[in-house]
């Protein structure tokens, strides 16, 4: 990999050396310099774009042309005339500076039919799809990661200039909102006729400006006209061959637009790991729902109460079996309605092996474990929007979105400290969120703004554990009889909630640079939570665990009523939006035949402002303190099983905790040299937090939740950056850094129920390099090294991680992919260490102008056995290093046929 490195740098630098360097200073008449003025070369004997340039804020561009060539440059700027000259290079380089002008009389005689591979219009960044493509495309995230500026993570997550995309809209059509990995794995290359970047994007226009959108960020996909008004996309299938069983993979796509509505089918059937929708996707999949009070001052989240079901790691496992259908629509009944949705539906069969050794539990005992786990999972999400716009003064739209899941999941547990244990997970969550919105300007100086979002959830998770040994939490179950072979015991439990969400925003221009906003807003959440105990004895007889400890039957409610005001202001290059907001929270919680009610007042000040150092170049900050809740899963004071070997209690008298979150944010993104740079720094302290007191027993626990003293505050401080940068349109590279700090603390208990603050620190770091090659004819390379290092203070796990990627079009009908990524991972004393690698290769035919694509894929040809993670417990102190078993070598091949 080294050698290759220099090669790449040889040739880059053997590159600039061969060619002619054309630059100089675009202008208007009046002698301002131009900044984002397009520059384009034409070379007249091919006809190709040899290079192009967008002006600095000096208004410079810069060419790198071929020696002894002709080429026609053309100058263009929004609202003045396009200039185009010409151009005959030598050896030597030159310069020459331009004047547009609006005289008609400027315009060159020669038109050059070609389009810039990259334009800027304001906010939004034009991107050519095609000037970037090599032939080996072959679904939207192939060429998002050849742009400028633009990355696709390893979750098929858009970021753009270090920001998370928040929406992938197709025609200006919503594609599945709320999630951007269904658009990247699946919108087809040879679609795309332009990407538009959406900055400081907001689709409710009559906030436009009014609110802090800097970090709100869209992609627009613009489709080749043959592809409007005409189903297009394509159908794949293929059989392979793999361990013990046959493999395949069925996965049809079809799409159509046109102005009045446009639908979006896809599907996917296979078992070579293959996970369109995984359930960290599902939990996180917000159906395009925004968190409306986040300048509110509360944090009250309702959590989560699954049963921690295994998901599985990098997508992969043993064994994965998936079925995978997906439907989204949008339809105009007018001009200013839009009815849109979508339907998803996955079915997801798996089995997991893990392997792990636990260190660092008391007494210096060390846990030796394997896990065999089946799982059963079906998710379902269906989403109906409305939006009604009759002017630029009213908008008007609903959501619903329904989540539906059905999970399943029985796993072998085999200890060398607590034998072997058998336990069963099921449990079919719901949920249901809508939202309603109203927005409406007045006049030039009032707009008005009411939003309302209701949540229904409700959860039944049930579990079961089937031990070898009585359980270390035996004797404080009242009614446990431990006299039986085996230990059977179950939990259900069923959590319901209803939350509302509800806000009016008053905005009113003090002047064209100044607003006062007032909000005057509401929460309220009602739960309900029900658990029951219960042993199966070995005669198959139940035994009702009935004490009150062992159950809950608990009422809670949560009332935050708040005001809130907020002044924003721009003087010079300055954004300034200084608030506060007064709240008065009302708490009831009703168990046990008794209620504990609490109420109190509270002013909570936030922060934010913006120096906009140059248009593409800003310093951001931002402060706030806001009061956290914690819901009914940590007040219910009856015993909830977390696991086979871990007991928990909620505390009925928790209060809030109050955090402070200060966070600077840099950017800058240069059109002038496509370099880019970003870069954060959070620190977060909370006081009064919410803490678990811990009876630590080998590998057992039995916890309760409290109030950690103010003194022992919680503490956080995160960074990272990145730099990257597109160069001589061949080349693209970019270093990143993340740093995280914390220090937690946490309440331990000795056997002889005497306590002590235990304090946890971890320092985790990454690093990463990476360098790309866009030839058209010529094979393309990806070199990627990542670093990490994550220190907690007991032990240090380093994870090295090289990859190669290779990409080649050849022969005008061939395109062959590879990709090579290594691990190395280990601890300091190398007692905890593995390598495993991974390697794919794809070989497919088409060729120009058919329909049919013939294509060999191979899938973990090196046949790796298994992958590797480490993990520290923060709370016991505890280190694991786990290994997991994936899918074998298989071989796949394929046929497609494209619409």
């Amino acid at each position: 990999m080294k050698n290759i490195t220099l090669l790449l740098l040889f040739v880059t630098t053997f590159s600039f050396a061969q060619n002619v360097k054309f630059d100089g200073i675009v202008k208007d008449t009046t002698g301002i310099a131009l900044e984002m003025a397009n520059v384009m070369a034409v070379n007249q004997q091919t006809k190709a774009v040899d290079s192009y340039s967008i002006t600095n804020d000096k208004g410079k561009f810069q060419l790198f042309l071929n020696p002894n060539s002709t080429y026609n440059v053309r100058f263009t700027f929004l609202g003045l005339k396009t200039k185009n000259i010409t151009i005959t290079t030598g050896t030597e380089n030159i310069n020459k500076n331009i004047t547009l002008t609006s005289d008609a009389t400027e315009l060159a005689t020669v038109e050059v039919v070609r389009e810039m591979p990259v334009s800027v219009k304001g906010d939004t960044i034009i991107y050519n799809a095609d000037s970037f493509k090599n032939g080996t495309e072959r679904k939207l995230e192939d060429v998002l990661k050849k742009l400028p500026g633009v990355e696709v993570n390893k979750d098929g997550e858009i970021e753009v200039e270090g920001k998370k995309v928040q929406k992938v809209m197709v025609e200006g059509k919503d594609f599945f909102d709320g999630d951007t990995k269904i658009a990247t794995k699946n919108i087809p290359a040879d679609a795309l006729d332009k990407i538009q970047v959406l900055r400081n994007y907001n689709e409710v226009t009559n906030l436009k400006g009014l609110e802090n959108n800097e970090e709100n960020v869209a992609i627009n996909i613009k489709l080749k006209e043959g592809k409007k008004n005409f189903w297009f996309g394509d159908v794949t299938a293929g059989i392979g061959v793999g361990h013990k069983e046959d493999r395949y993979i069925i996965n049809p796509k079809l799409f159509y637009y046109n102005p009045k509505y446009s639908i979006n089918v896809v599907g996917n059937l296979n078992n070579i790991g293959e996970l369109p929708l995984t359930m960290q996707d599902y939990f996180k999949f917000t159906g395009g729902f925004k968190n409306m009070m986040r300048k509110g001052g509360t944090n009250f989240n309702v959590s989560s109460n699954d049963l921690g079901i295994l998901g599985l790691r990098n997508n992969k496992a043993k064994e994965i079996d998936t079925k995978f259908g997906a439907a989204n629509f949008s339809y105009n009944p007018s001009k200013t309605w839009t009815l849109s949705g979508f339907g998803i539906f996955s079915s997801n069969k798996s089995q997991i092996e893990t392997n792990s050794i636990t260190t660092g539990l008391p007494n210096n005992l060390s846990e030796t474990r394997k896990d065999l786990a089946t799982q059963q999972t079906n998710l379902g999400l269906f989403k109906l929007s409305s939006s009604y716009v009759p002017s630029t003064k009213l908008h008007f739209d609903y959501d619903a979105l329904l989540k539906l899941s059905d999970q399943k999941e029985s796993t072998s547990v085999f200890s060398n400290l607590l034998n072997d244990i058998y336990t069963d997970k099921k449990q079919q969550p719901l949920s249901f969120n809508q939202n309603l919105n109203y927005y409406y300007t007045l006049n030039e100086k009032n707009v008005f703004a009411f939003e309302t979002q209701h949540l229904y959830q409700a959860e039944d998770p049930f579990y079961n554990a089937n031990l070898d040994q009585v359980p270390i939490f035996a004797n404080l179950l009242t009614g446990y009889n431990i006299f039986q072979d085996r230990n059977n015991i179950t939990q259900n439990r069923f959590v319901k909630t209803n939350k509302l969400d509800a806000k009016v925003d008053y905005y009113y221009m003090l002047t064209p640079k100044s607003n006062l906003n007032v909000t005057i807003g509401n929460t309220y959440s009602y739960q309900n939570f029900d658990s029951s105990i219960f042993q199966i004895l070995d005669n198959q007889s139940q035994n009702n665990l009935t004490d009150a400890k062992n159950n809950n039957d608990v009422n809670y409610s949560f009332n935050d009523v708040f005001l809130g005001l907020h002044y924003k202001f721009l003087t010079g290059k300055f954004t300034f939006n200084p608030g506060f907001s007064v709240h008065n929270y009302q708490t009831n919680d009703e168990q046990l035949n008794f209620s504990n009610k609490n109420s109190f007042n509270r002013i909570l000040p936030d922060f934010y402002a913006l120096w906009q150092l140059k248009k593409s170049e800003t310093l951001t900050y931002n402060f706030s303190l806001a009061n956290n809740f914690t819901d009914i899963s940590k007040l219910a004071q009856g015993y909830v099983f977390s696991n086979y070997n871990s007991l928990f209690s909620g505390n009925r008298y928790l209060e809030n905790s109050l955090s402070q979150v200060h966070s600077l944010r840099y950017f800058k993104y240069n059109m002038f040299n496509f370099e880019n740079i970003f870069a954060n720094i959070t620190y977060t302290k909370q006081v009064e937090a919410i803490k678990n007191r811990a009876l630590l027993i080998g590998p057992n626990r039995v916890s309760s939740a409290v109030n950690i003293n103010s003194n022992f505050a919680d503490q956080t401080l995160s960074g990272m950056a990145n730099y990257g940068r597109s160069f001589l349109r061949y080349y693209k590279a970019s270093f990143g850094l993340s740093l995280n700090w914390s220090e937690f603390n946490n309440i331990r208990v000795a056997q002889d129920d005497s306590e002590s603050i235990q304090m946890t620190k971890s320092f985790a770091q990454n690093y990463n390099l990476r360098f790309s090659t866009n030839f058209k004819e010529a094979p393309n390379l990806e070199l990627a090294y990542s670093y990490s290092i994550n220190d907690n203070f007991s032990d240090v796990f380093y994870i090295d991680s090289p990859s190669v990627k290779l990409e080649y079009f050849f022969w005008d009908a061939f395109s062959f992919t590879s990709e090579y990524s290594y691990f190395n991972n280990r601890n300091k004393s190398n007692t905890s260490k593995n390598q495993y690698d991974f390697l794919t290769a794809n070989i497919m035919y088409q060729k120009k102008d058919s329909k049919w694509e013939w294509k060999l894929s191979g899938t973990n040809l090196l046949n790796t056995t298994s992958l590797n993670d480490s993990s520290f417990d923060q709370l016991g102190g505890q280190s694991s290093f786990s290994a997991y078993s994936v899918q074998p070598r298989y071989i796949i091949l394929s046929l497609k046929y494209a619409l």
